[in-house]
């Protein structure tokens, strides 16, 4: 499912800040764990440490 898109600004340090509502949505709680990485294409993903370091365990991949 597609939400509103927020936009957002790398500032001078690289550092962006995301909306607690789109965490929200996406099941990051305040103080979460994330793995950060790039799937190419201009994309970022942000993932739950848990359920990557789960996935890596059971399928191999993140």
């Amino acid at each position: 499912m597609l939400r509103e898109p927020a936009e957002l600004r790398v500032d001078d340090q690289g550092l962006v800040e995301l909306p607690i509502g789109l965490l929200a949505e996406a099941g990051i709680a305040p103080g979460a764990d994330l793995l950060a990485f790039s799937d190419g294409n201009g994309r970022i993903v942000l993932r739950r440490a848990e359920d990557a370091i789960r996935d890596l365990l059971e399928r191999g991949e993140l």
